[in-house]
């Protein structure tokens, strides 16, 4: 197929696919040596061993612990020790309170179960409570500092990515895709950059500021309540399968306001202070955003497969349809 294409004549990829044997015969060509990622000292472990007393009783535990950006995804390894003994369930809500103090690594609070409350004063790097399936997490800048929570970033990008249940409050903004494939979680924050819920198919999101562009790109689930004081978000909100409405309904006004409540009691945010204050005033300015599933209105579907035996059959099957604002979408499986 290749012979006689005059683009690829000038093309030599020989030295790419030339085996590396060849090329250094006296390298390993396969893992001969375990790497060692230090497990035994990471933070976690001392976690685990305070909160023995909630592991094996059930009993309260609150523990005050500084943290750095090398400790990485605190809260993890304790989230397994509960999901060992307590499956599913986990633990009644705050049974393991943590209190951490400076700047944590990446991936804070990730896949943390319920029953596990981390409290952060401080800030975080990125994929904060990434795969959070029940726990909460609660960040907040030094009580000493004097900068405008609302306009700095406290969290970095892709901040609760894949989260299925659980809490968040984040007093100050988040970076890039914030809530990213959020399938079941609440959240609120005091601002966000680009591509904030983008695939989100679930849960709750308050956004008490400004927002980057492309804002629930792909959002076919869930609720996003937007403060727009500016009256901006619109266009930089992307369309395609979410509907713009004012917040009217009496159940979601409850629940706007009951979680920007809990913002405050968690986070004792300034912002949240003045919104609720002002909230029957503030309330038309904020836009209802809510994903829907895509409807199929017309559709295609083509089907090709090379006979073979198994297992080698090879299939493929791509569907497109029209979604719920009439944008073309394309699906496939091979």
């Amino acid at each position: 197929m290749l012979a006689g294409n005059e683009k690829l004549a000038n093309i030599d990829l020989s030295l790419l696919l030339r085996p590396a044997a060849e090329i250094r015969p006296d390298a390993a060509q396969h893992c001969i040596q375990k790497q060692d990622h230090a497990l035994d000292v990471v933070l976690d472990q001392q976690l685990i061993r305070l909160s023995r007393p909630a592991l094996e009783l059930k009993l309260p535990v609150y523990l005050e612990l500084p943290v750095v950006n090398v400790n990485r995804a605190v809260g993890t390894m304790l989230s397994h020790e509960v999901t060992k003994r307590y499956k599913l369930a986990g633990l009644p809500t705050d049974t393991i309170h943590v209190k951490l103090t400076g700047s944590a690594g990446q991936s804070l609070g990730a896949f943390m179960c319920p029953g596990i409350t981390l409290e952060l004063e401080g800030d975080s790097n990125d994929y904060v409570g990434k795969g959070l399936c029940g726990g909460k997490i609660v960040v907040y800048p030094p009580r000493a500092s004097t900068f405008d929570p609302k306009e700095n970033i406290l969290i970095g990008n892709v901040a609760l990515y894949g989260a299925t249940s659980g809490e968040a409050y984040f007093n100050g903004m988040a970076a890039e895709r914030f809530c990213v494939r959020n399938s079941g979680a609440k959240a609120v924050v005091e601002g966000v950059g680009d591509h904030g819920c983008e695939y989100m198919t679930g849960g709750i999101v308050v956004v008490l500021g400004q927002t980057g562009k492309n804002f629930a790109a792909g959002m076919s689930g869930g609720v996003a309540f937007v403060l727009d004081k500016p009256g901006t978000f619109r266009s930089k909100c992307n369309p395609g399968l979410v509907d713009l409405d004012p917040v009217e309904d009496e159940e979601d006004v409850m629940t706007l306001r009951a979680m920007i409540q809990q913002h405050h009691r968690a986070t004792n945010s300034q912002l949240a202070k003045e919104v609720l204050a002002e909230f029957d005033d503030l309330l038309p300015k904020f836009v209802k955003v809510s994903g829907g599933d895509s409807v199929i209105y017309a559709s295609s579907v083509y089907y090709d497969s090379v006979s073979s035996s198994f297992p080698y059959t090879k299939k493929f099957i791509a569907v497109s349809c029209l979604g719920k604002h009439g944008t073309e979408i394309v699906s496939s499986s091979v």
